[in-house]
């Protein structure tokens, strides 16, 4: 694919993650720009999922440097004892950083209560403050991107593995996101669901959305990718 010249929208520089005095990620630096697509491949155990974690503020790092946009989310500090640590931004600073970006999980997380429709809605209406019948129309367009306009009643149980991750895309594309983030999305997928994911991931590309992917799908990485970071035992 043809590089992108765009402006900067995630930076890490020199990040650091352990769990209990055990490296996960050792140092690790990447920067991603405007509707680029970067695809994280690497052996189980490797910290892909852990760098994600990290990049959508699920994890505190514990070193390094995390930047959206020119914003800083977190910076590393020494303390007096010479301890290094990473000091994050304030509430409604962080607040702000996360609109700036979507995260489909491998095990889709939709709430099971609610409809196809109200999962994809709920977050704009509730969080984001916006006007209903703008995200309700919003909602039915993406419904209808990833095949499923004619499911917004049903519930998570009434539908495929491969139709609930496409929900999952459908919320996360809701908000707006200037970059979206994918961890494994077809590792809890049956081989012929997978296909079906990977079609719809591949035609947001034509969207210009910055995607970061997690993914043992060497072919479609390859395929859909600007960039592919190799990871092994904590580095690229």
């Amino acid at each position: 694919m043809e590089q992108t010249d765009g402006e900067i929208l995630l930076e890490m520089n020199h990040v650091k993650k352990s769990f209990d005095g055990n490296g996960v990620l050792e140092d690790i630096s990447l920067t991603v720009k405007k509707g680029e697509v970067v695809s994280i491949i690497g052996p189980s155990g490797s910290g892909k999922s852990t760098l994600l974690r990290c990049a959508t503020l699920l994890e505190k790092m514990d070193g390094g440097e995390l930047i959206y946009l020119g914003q800083t989310a977190a910076s590393e500090k020494t303390d007096k004892n010479g301890r290094v640590q990473c000091e994050y931004a304030s509430k409604a600073e962080l607040h702000n950083i996360r609109k700036c970006f979507g995260l489909v999980f491998q095990n889709f997380n939709l709430f099971p209560h609610y409809s196809v429709l109200k999962n994809i809605t709920d977050a704009p209406i509730h969080v984001q403050k916006r006007d209903k019948e703008t995200v309700y129309k919003e909602a039915r367009e993406l419904l209808k991107k990833m095949g499923l306009e004619d499911k917004e009643d049903y519930y998570p149980y009434q539908l495929s593995g491969g139709q609930c991750q496409r929900v999952a895309i459908a919320r996360a594309l809701a908000l707006n996101p200037k970059i979206l983030f994918f961890d494994e999305p077809t590792s809890a997928l049956d081989p012929e669901l997978t296909g079906e994911v990977l079609k719809v991931i591949k035609s947001l590309a034509d969207l210009h959305i910055a995607m970061v992917i997690v993914t043992h799908e060497m072919a479609f990485a390859k395929d859909i990718s600007h960039r592919i970071i190799f990871m092994e035992q904590g580095v690229i």
